[in-house]
């Protein structure tokens, strides 16, 4: 994909036209794209059948005490520790899972794939993850399925067949509609943005911008896209990127967005610290915590997101269902907690809700 880019870039400063400028658009992936309607009109959703794997001659753990290990994409960021709490919260809450959190110091999937090996080793009973990589980490995850253990993704999808579930945060189209919409709402249908992304093969950014991508030629066709850029989840790099940004294009340069809990902060940063709060909007995805600073300063509108606490408590909750065995594939709802009845979608899985937008007037309500 960054071949692609490289070369469809080159091209784009050759012509030096917008038309060609335009098809330097990247980070996506190759999947079919469903934009939601531009008036708001809710999706209709498509019953599909059941395409999540299953694990092999799984032991009765119906109501008996499980170990489960949870390997998010990385340890120490915000966005991260908010859904480990998550979960820990719901094994609290149900009293008879034990959860314990274990990921890579960097969103390296190879360190990722070591993780999870060494506890289908050790012997766990489920595994709840979020992937790197959706190719790369699905043979691990069907070692876990063939060892008879529970395997549930949330956050950043696998390839289906490699675990059963995945608790989708909200669904892709509806996320991209709400950060290109708040995006226009400050720079115009017809400004120029540029995205800090972690990585190109990152499975939920690249279905975000993927989705972004027809939502924009569909509902916003004079909008310019410039660039996308990867930050590896890493927060020095994704400053250092938005900054090369802002300097690479000058007065051209009206919006940023942020694809990750890191990059998005980041870039609020950058922006802050090159003078241009006012001058660069800075739109993503990100924990209000992090960006409240921003906001309450004016230079960042409207923040992205969902409550990535809730979503690990509804993996946690996810898992406990597919282990008794009341979850099964077909189901059009499934009980969880607090939450209540959650959804299932596109055939294997469970959408927490829609995104949430955090703005100066509610952004003092959250703690995560």
């Amino acid at each position: 994909m960054k071949s692609t880019f490289y070369v469809t870039a080159l091209a784009a400063l050759v012509a030096g036209s917008a038309a060609m400028a335009q098809s330097a658009w990247t980070g996506g992936d190759d999947l079919p794209t469903n934009p939601l309607a531009c008036d708001g009109t809710p999706a209709a959703t498509a019953a599909l059948a059941y395409d999540g794997g299953s694990p092999t001659n799984a032991p009765d753990r119906a109501g008996k005490p499980i170990t489960v290990v949870d390997v998010p994409k990385l340890v120490g960021i915000g966005y991260c520790n908010a859904t480990s709490k998550g979960i820990a919260d719901a094994a609290a809450e149900m009293g008879n899972m034990t959860a314990t959190t274990d990921g890579p110091t960097e969103a390296n999937i190879d360190d990722q794939i070591t993780i999870l090996d060494n506890y289908i080793t050790k012997g766990v009973d489920g595994i709840l993850f979020a992937a790197n990589d959706p190719v790369a980490i699905a043979p691990v995850l069907k070692k876990a399925l063939e060892a008879g253990i529970n395997v549930v993704g949330y956050d950043a999808n696998s390839d289906p067949g490699a675990r059963q579930w995945f608790v989708n945060q909200a669904q892709f189209n509806g996320i991209a509609k709400s950060l290109i919409d708040n995006l226009v709402a400050e720079i115009g249908a017809d400004g120029s943005f540029a995205i800090v992304t972690s990585t190109f093969t990152t499975p939920n950014q690249a279905r975000w911008i993927s989705e972004m991508s027809a939502y924009s030629a569909l509902c916003y066709p004079d909008l310019k896209w410039l660039e996308t850029v990867e930050a590896q989840e890493d927060n020095i790099l994704s400053f250092n990127q938005a900054n090369t940004l802002i300097t690479k294009y000058g007065d051209e340069m009206k919006g940023i967005v942020g694809m990750t809990s890191v990059a998005t902060p980041a870039s609020a940063d950058a922006v802050t610290q090159s003078g241009n709060c006012g001058k660069v909007a800075v739109v993503g995805l990100a924990t209000p915590n992090a960006m409240r600073p921003y906001v309450q300063a004016d230079c960042v509108k409207s923040v992205v997101l969902w409550n990535p606490v809730d979503l690990g408590y509804a993996a946690a909750y996810v898992l406990r269902a597919a282990a008794d065995g009341t979850l099964q594939p077909g189901a059009t709802t499934v009980a969880a907690g607090k939450l209540g009845e959650l959804s299932i979608i596109n055939g294997s899985e469970v959408l927490l809700g829609s995104p949430f937008v955090f703005s100066k007037e509610n952004v003092d309500q959250f703690d995560f």
